[in-house]
């Protein structure tokens, strides 16, 4: 009898010990007990001196012969649980595909092949009648075919009517193993000369592979990383290895996917959220077995296996959407950093606007530091301007002003990009007459008003109500909205701009499968003059059209409570105006703004992002904020405000300690969403691993108080925002 640990996906900070005959490899799936059900769990190894070997229970079912995690894997597995103080089963079940977690194979799907049955020849004979099926049975007697083959030559009924005689079976075979496949097809497209700071970059990178080497490419917008990521993957997958390439949004991947394939000629791996289980477990399978040379995917893709390592990219790195925001809150950039480590490849971090906390990393010789300052092709970098709309008239959300400024745009055919941060038509719905707010309860929030599907909704809890004909609080008929979002800018622009074709980019309107795609392709056949959009128009697309961005409104986060939202704003400014000015035709970005002379504004105008980010570094070391210092949070959440504060309460006095700051309880930023109120207590401190080290010994005491069950809590360590 042998004994071993076995990782649950349950939220409880433990393996579970179990009995067996023989020792599954590290790695493999169990069937196990656990309370009244089974559950799919995960070897961790043998158990040496196991307690109370009486009420151990024996494994039920072991599902893999061999590890569908491997060492390095569960290497990361283990980092990642205690690094974020995470249940280790949550974090296995986490980095598994959906269908393994539910005890599906690990093996690639058998493929269906079609054979001759009894006298082939004499069969093709007694088809005079049936031509199209002779044909086929005529093939397949020079050997069994592959299904997806045989139906590239012939229909499904030819197929069909020949099994229905008898004349064909089918058998299932396990697909053959390709690794490497790749390096039969790869086929170096035509490729521009680098300029001399690309050849820098590229070389650099390359006489590093084969070890570990954090790399940070800072390079203004349309300054050519691609292409640096392009030519220097070029050996690694000569080489016979795998890259892993991750990029923020869904929308980015099919235009990198499309870019890579063309170079290499290659079969490309994608991930992303749209697809379904059995595709993601597909890609999974392949990368697995290396016959993928690169998988291309958003945040979650860093967990995918590689056969043969040898180079992880983290595109537009310091964007936000990598971070994870509920259950295991991990980082995919601060991954793809321990996972380079582990497996000795080198790594590239590329952005026009770095994040401060790989700036500092770079800046302190960390990381190596690679510069492209020009932008790629002759393109000149955009003029920024500062529109001050005090005192002027408003159209829809615009000033004269710029209304003038986008019609001498459109007046040389060119194209007009404006960014509003709202999606639907307003943000807000008052009544005139008592100035009453339409406010979602659950949350204490405006209802977004979305005109075109006349419904009020909560963007915060996703809660739907019919606009109300009547104030629900005076009764009166005299209802307004307040405030602009992307249907309105659209619906004004076409008053403004007759005649002018427009579309409008929010994820309301590119809903469904290739609709964004689409909608870019339209963009750069020049469809449209007047683009529309939110956040989604700001990362990584390529306008050679686009003259002019305007931003409607960057005030709100100047004053914002999130000591990072200048930071954010810096970033998005300064990848907005990447969007324009990208090929032959100069570019301009103006700015609205009742405050023309904040410092951020004039900073950015006049300096940049490049003298923004070490300006704000200083600040940030001044003000002993991250990354001088490391934070954690401890979020609760409960339908009586004060259960969530005491809870708090006695955490902090369990906290208690010299090398720790405690902070709180404070509200969070968005203090109750979903009938919950929520507040915050943050850990600061010079030593990460002060940090971890106290709410590794603290965890258990604050699982034991009474209100831990009373409450919903939850642990983020390294918190990008407070919200």
């Amino acid at each position: 009898m042998h004994f071993v640990e076995v990782a649950v996906p349950v939220p409880l900070r433990q393996s579970f010990t179990y009995s067996s005959d023989a020792v599954p490899q590290p790695g493999c799936r169990v069937i196990v007990p656990f309370g009244p059900r089974k559950v799919v769990g995960v070897v961790l190894g043998e158990s040496s001196n196991p307690a109370n070997i009486s009420k151990i229970k024996p494994l039920d079912t072991v599902l893999d012969e061999a590890a569908v995690i491997d060492e390095v894997q569960l290497t990361l597995c283990h980092w990642l649980s205690q690094y974020y103080l995470h249940p280790i089963g949550e974090v296995i079940h986490t980095v598994l595909p959906v269908l393994l977690r539910k005890g599906e194979s690990a093996r690639p799907v058998d493929e269906r092949w079609w054979k001759v049955k009894g006298n082939g020849e004499e069969n093709v004979a007694s088809l005079t009648r049936a031509k199209r099926q002779a044909a086929c049975l005529q093939v397949l007697l020079n050997g069994p075919m592959r299904d997806s083959e045989l139906k590239s030559h012939f229909a499904t009924t030819v197929i069909k009517g020949l099994a229905d005689k008898a004349l064909i079976v089918e058998e299932n075979r396990p697909p053959p193993l390709k690794p490497r496949m790749w390096l039969t097809d790869l086929k170096i497209g035509s490729k521009p000369l680098p300029d001399k700071e690309q050849g820098v970059a590229i070389a650099a990178i390359n006489q590093s592979r084969g070890q570990f080497a954090p790399f940070l490419l800072e390079g203004v917008t349309g300054s050519g990383k691609t292409e640096v990521y392009l030519q220097a993957i070029e050996e690694v997958l000569a080489g016979g290895q795998q890259v892993l390439i991750l990029v923020p949004e869904i929308g980015l991947t099919p235009q990198t996917v499309s870019r890579f394939a063309k170079r290499f000629g290659i079969d490309i791996g994608v991930l992303h959220s749209q697809l379904n289980d059995k595709d993601r477990l597909a890609v999974w399978q392949r990368a697995r077995e290396g016959e993928l040379g690169i998988i291309i995917g958003t945040r979650s893709a860093i967990f995918t296996p590689l056969k043969f390592p040898g180079m992880i990219i983290v595109d537009e790195e310091h964007d936000e959407s990598y971070k994870q925001q509920d259950g295991l809150r991990y980082h995919a950039r601060d991954l793809a950093v321990m996972r380079a480590s582990t497996e000795n490849v080198p790594l590239v971090l590329g952005t026009a606007t770095p994040s401060l906390e790989t700036l500092n990393n770079a800046l302190s010789k960390r990381y190596g530091h690679l510069h492209l300052t020009k932008r790629a092709g002759g393109a000149v970098q955009t003029h920024q301007h500062l529109l001050d709309v005090r005192d002027q008239r408003m159209q829809f959300g615009l000033a004269d002003g710029m209304i003038s400024i986008m019609r001498q745009h459109l007046s040389m055919g060119n194209q007009v990009l404006v960014f509003v941060n709202r999606r639907g038509y307003a943000p807000a719905l008052l009544c005139h007459h008592c100035g009453h707010s339409v406010d979602c309860r659950r949350c204490e929030r405006p209802y977004t008003v979305h005109r075109s599907q006349q419904r009020l909704q909560c963007h915060h809890c996703g809660g739907v109500k019919p606009i109300p004909k009547q104030c629900p609080q005076c009764g009166e008929h005299s209802l307004v909205t307040a405030g602009v979002g992307t249907e309105q800018i659209e619906e004004g622009l076409a008053q403004l701009f007759a005649g002018v074709k427009q579309v409008r980019i929010d994820s309301d309107s590119v809903r469904g499968k290739d609709k964004l795609q689409r909608t870019l392709d339209d963009i750069n056949g020049q469809k449209y003059q007047l683009l529309i959009g939110t956040q989604i128009l700001s990362k990584g697309h390529h306008f050679p059209h686009v003259t002019l961005v305007v931003v409607m409104d960057c005030d709100g986060a100047l004053f914002s409570a999130d000591f990072r939202a200048s930071e954010k704003l810096a970033q998005l400014v300064t990848q907005l105006a990447g969007r324009a000015g990208r090929a032959s035709k100069p570019g301009e970005m103006w700015l609205q703004t009742h405050n023309p002379g904040h410092p951020l504004l004039q900073d950015l105008i006049h300096n940049g992002y490049h003298h923004f980010a070490r300006q704000a570094l200083e600040e940030r070391k001044l003000a002993a904020m991250p990354p001088f210092q490391s934070q954690a949070v401890i979020r609760a959440e409960a339908t009586h405000g004060a259960m969530a504060w005491d809870f708090l309460e006695q955490a902090k006095q369990i906290l208690a300690t010299d090398n720790v700051r405690l902070n709180g309880p404070l509200p969070c930023l968005i203090e109750k969403r979903q009938g919950r109120y929520r507040f915050m207590l943050v850990l600061q401190g010079t030593q990460r691993k002060a940090i971890n080290t106290l709410l590794r010994k603290a965890l258990p005491n604050l699982s034991a108080l009474p209100l831990a069950t009373r409450v919903r809590w939850s642990l983020d360590v390294d918190p990008s925002d407070f919200s």
